[in-house]
């Protein structure tokens, strides 16, 4: 696989020329349809921009992967005469998942203040608050070549649910499986093969960003001369019957996405927990997601304790000291006892086994490994207690310069791994 990028990420040293300097020779046309990702760093949230309206309303909007659909603040400066409403009780408004009530209001006609109009619930999982608020559509542009997108959807939130968002965001946008998700519209909007994939980058402090790709392959990131569609492996998207979303309608299956993992293994051993928590009971409970608003993965705590049991294990043996567990991880290593080879480093590898032995996806130290002081790392990872909806959702760092292409057509998850052994990352896109 490569050597470990591991002590270039820890003592930020640069393992890539700039890439202004870089003039590589791609062997196809690339045109790719594509959405800029950008990091909060102080949030660890993932975002984007869009042009909302008739007055191009600039709207950055958090990234959800398994949201069901874009929502804006509309009490602020988004003011539009290209807006509309959904009315209640129509075929858009069941697509939309409305609800049984009517969004009404007695100011002036604006977006957020129209009567009967679709109910949704514009959720916020960083402050878990839900508001009641009306659908309508509009137009949006996004992606630096300005496509548009007309009567677009879009929910209506308020003020209070901006709190625990990044101080430049005016809302959320979903990636979900709905007819009202971001991808869904676009694959309509555009006549695109219904995959999408998502690159997101391990640091805002830089000028490139990551992407959300539509349509499918090829992908090109400088300076790797091929496309990365060549590097995935394949896994079945796996449906979960019951809906895990805050507010469902009884019988709804889930839009988010999980995938099945059979078994967690560190350096080639065979984590014990309970391995029935990967399976997804009848009411809807254990399994493995993927999330973009879950920092670091969440691991039932059955699970979680076997892992930081076997991985302090493994990294002792190999001279990684521990430290005192910095919260909220609870295992940590002195920096200094690691250290990288050609071959790789001496932290342990992490591979989530999928559908046999031979299928897993790879977590690198730059995945697994989190920087909390000068001389402290801790183990990514975090204890989501005895009774959580899912047994392990896979959070933003261990996504970061990993491309992950979801198949919606194919139900399928094709992703790569750590871009960083072949030396390229999320945020150099070819085209970002």
């Amino acid at each position: 696989m490569g050597s470990s990028p591991f002590l270039l990420s820890l003592f930020f040293l640069a393992f890539i020329s700039s890439t202004n300097a870089i003039d590589v020779k791609f062997s196809k046309p690339y045109n790719p349809l594509i959405l800029p990702v950008k990091k909060d760093d102080a949030t660890l949230q993932y975002y984007s921009t869009f042009n909302v309206g008739s007055f191009s309303y600039k709207a950055n909007a958090v990234i959800d992967l398994g949201g069901p659909f874009l929502w804006l603040n509309c009490n602020g400066s988004y003011m539009s005469s290209s807006y509309h409403a959904v009315e209640c009780h129509t075929n858009e408004c069941s697509a939309a998942g409305g609800s049984i009530f009517c969004s009404g209001c007695d100011g002036a006609f604006r977006p957020g203040c129209t009567n009967n109009t679709c109910g949704v619930f514009p959720y916020n999982p960083y402050n878990n608050s839900v508001a009641t608020g009306g659908i309508g559509k509009d137009n949006i542009v996004f992606g630096p070549r300005s496509w548009k997108v007309s009567n677009f959807p879009l929910a209506c939130g308020i003020p209070e649910q901006l709190y625990g968002l990044c101080k430049s965001a005016q809302g959320m946008v979903g990636l979900g499986k709905t007819p009202v998700s971001l991808p869904t519209q676009i694959f309509s909007a555009f006549n695109l093969p219904r995959k999408f994939a998502l690159c997101v980058p391990s640091s805002g402090r830089h000028e490139r960003f990551g992407g959300i790709v539509f349509g499918g392959g090829p992908y090109y990131m400088i300076p790797y001369p091929k496309d990365v569609s060549k590097l995935l492996v394949s896994t079945p998207l796996i449906v979960n019957p019951v809906s895990t979303a805050p507010v469902r309608n009884e019988g709804d299956a889930s839009y988010e996405y999980f995938i099945g993992v059979k078994s967690i293994k560190i350096d080639g051993k065979s984590v014990p927990f309970n391995s029935s928590l990967l399976s997804i009971d009848k009411k809807g409970v254990g399994g493995t997601k993927i999330s973009t608003v879950t920092p670091y993965t969440v691991l039932h705590t059955n699970i979680y304790k076997a892992l930081v049991k076997e991985f302090v294990k493994s990294a002792a043996s190999k001279k990684v000291a521990s430290v005192t567990p910095v919260k909220p991880f609870g295992a940590c290593f002195d920096s200094k006892t690691i250290h990288s080879y050609k071959t790789g480093s001496n932290v342990p590898v992490i591979d989530l086994v999928l559908q046999s032995e031979s299928v897993y996806w790879r977590i690198h130290d730059t995945n697994s490994i989190v920087r909390v002081s000068k001389d402290v790392v801790c183990l990514g990872f975090v204890d989501g207690g005895s009774k959580p909806t899912t047994s392990i959702v896979v959070g933003g760092h261990q996504l970061e310069d990993n491309l992950l292409e979801f198949d919606i057509a194919a139900s399928e998850l094709r992703f790569s791994s750590s871009l960083l052994l072949y030396n390229t990352k999320c945020s150099h896109f070819k085209d970002v």
